[in-house]
């Protein structure tokens, strides 16, 4: 059997055996406690299932120190970096609880027996119910926020669906440590055993998301690795959801007021957004569009400037890194691409990968030259004019987020970009920059493939839980069968919609 090794991405040296690859009998029997917890976790209620929320976020509180400092060590982010992705994380499971004690997200529907135009209508009453089962993959540029007690488990948990987390091999002891947070949290509240589970290895993860007991997937991680497990998703006898965020090249345009008024300003943002935690965002800008003229190589020499300065980042993995620089080559080999600038080469140690800034114009992109390269690198792809900037917006794939720097007064400019980059992504960001995402009730972390595998969903933020949840209605069915957010007078109120009218 497989061991399970933790390595310092500092050094590239194996540090310890955090556990054995799970073995087939070990997931299947991790797998029947999850489908045996179903019941007991939708027993325990919305006001049940928010304490346990909270009780594991405060169990993370407590181990913060160790979580933080084992993260660092698995991928060298640094303390402050990881510091703040505890209270993240930590928060994710605060709102999740306040989100199910309010109820709304249930969509519970209440329809009086009566007359109608159609003829005589029965009593129904509709709301969300949980699907079961949820298998989460963590991802390994967010070992907290993204991965085992990261969003999609507290999205499902929320909606009352045990977890089977995969842990990621880049971060194995991080995804005990707070795994073991979760299972006390879950404790303390009552919730049945098999509330959360772990997995651990590749062949584990796909027999994971084939197993009969798995309803549902949350997978953040790359395009070939999601694309495989959302075809056994896909191809099961009873095939399930699979919600996948699979790459992203997060288009910025910077329009030619933008590059004229404020070139030094746009230069350090780009800069700094690229290169942020080495490049290693989901939202990374990695498509940068610059008009080609004279505002807009002032934009470029002071990025081109900045990156010849700066320090190599320490990727996450020598698989992260392999893929950075076989990316790299592939941009640098493409028709018409140069490089601009490289930064400081990295030590012989460790996963270090230098920053590298690279050029290309307009109409020389291409499927190719548009896709993600994933680390410290950002391609600038430079525009003679606006009708030559949508075509190349054309060549764009689906995108997690698309951003547009311009000047008040270029309104109609931005009007006419908006429905462009509407259609290649779930947000729009307007004179931002696209690393960072809110955790909040209006968030919306999503987009057309290969962003992400269905673009009708969030995978940060309140209505994330709708992933995990179907609806299901009760026609003339007694008071004392029914959930208690479909009753006459439920013991914990919720928003309802009775007789097509919303009630608070």
């Amino acid at each position: 059997m497989t061991d399970i090794v933790s390595i310092d991405p500092r050094t590239g040296a194996a540090v310890e055996t955090v556990a054995a690859e799970t073995s087939e009998a070990r997931l299947d029997a991790a797998c029947r406690a999850a489908a045996g917890a179903a019941d007991g976790l939708a027993a325990l209620g919305r006001s049940g299932r928010a304490r346990m929320l909270r009780a594991m976020a405060a169990e993370l509180e407590a181990d913060r120190e160790t979580v933080v400092g084992l993260a660092d060590r698995e991928t060298a982010l640094g303390t402050a970096r990881l510091n703040g992705e505890l209270t993240r994380t930590r928060f994710q499971l605060e709102l999740f609880a306040d989100s199910v004690e309010e109820g709304s997200y249930v969509e519970a529907t209440l329809d009086s027996p009566g007359e109608t135009p159609m003829g005589p209508r029965p009593d129904l009453r509709r709301m969300l119910v949980p699907l079961g089962p949820v298998a989460v993959f963590g991802a390994s540029n967010f070992p907290l926020a993204f991965s085992v007690p990261g969003g999609d488990t507290a999205a499902a948990l929320a909606a009352g669906c045990p977890v089977l987390a995969k842990a990621h091999p880049a971060h194995p002891a991080t995804s005990e440590r707070c795994f073991a947070a979760l299972q006390r949290g879950a404790a303390a509240a009552g919730a049945p055993d098999g509330t959360v589970g772990l997995v651990h290895g590749t062949e584990a993860g796909a027999a994971l998301v084939a197993h009969p007991a798995v309803r549902a997937v949350g997978f953040t991680g790359s395009l070939s690795g999601g694309r495989a497990l959302f075809d056994i998703a896909s191809t099961r006898p009873d095939p399930i959801p699979f919600y996948g965020e699979l790459g992203s090249v997060n288009p910025l345009v910077v329009t030619p007021g933008a590059a004229a008024a404020r070139p030094q300003e746009v230069a350090d943002g780009v800069t700094a957004s690229f290169t942020l935690g080495a490049g290693q965002f989901c939202t990374k800008p990695g498509l940068v569009f610059l008009p080609d003229d004279d505002a807009g190589l002032a934009v470029a020499e002071r990025m081109a400037g900045a990156a010849a300065q700066l320090a190599p980042g320490v990727l996450l993995s020598e698989q992260v890194r392999g893929g950075y620089e076989s990316g790299a080559r592939r941009l640098a080999e493409a028709g018409g691409v140069r490089l601009l600038a490289e930064g400081t080469a990295p030590g012989a140690q460790g996963w270090g990968a230098p920053v590298r800034l690279m050029s290309v114009a307009a109409a020389d992109l291409t499927a190719q030259t548009a896709e993600e390269c994933f680390g410290p690198a950002t391609l600038l792809v430079t525009y003679r004019d606006q009708a030559e900037l949508a075509v190349a917006l054309e060549a764009v794939p689906g995108s997690l987020t698309a951003t547009l720097i311009a000047e008040d007064a270029e309104e109609a400019l931005a009007a006419e970009l908006e429905p462009v980059l509407r259609a290649k992504a779930g947000r729009i960001v307007y004179n931002g920059y696209p690393t960072g995402v809110a955790v909040a009730w209006g968030m919306n972390h999503g987009g057309p493939w290969p962003a992400t595998t269905s673009a009708l969903h969030t995978s940060v933020g309140v209505h994330s839980i709708r992933r995990f949840l179907r609806p299901m209605a009760w026609q003339n069915t007694p008071q004392a069968l029914l959930p208690d957010e479909l009753r006459d007078a439920p013991q914990d109120p919720l928003p309802r919609r009775v007789d097509g009218e919303l009630r608070r």
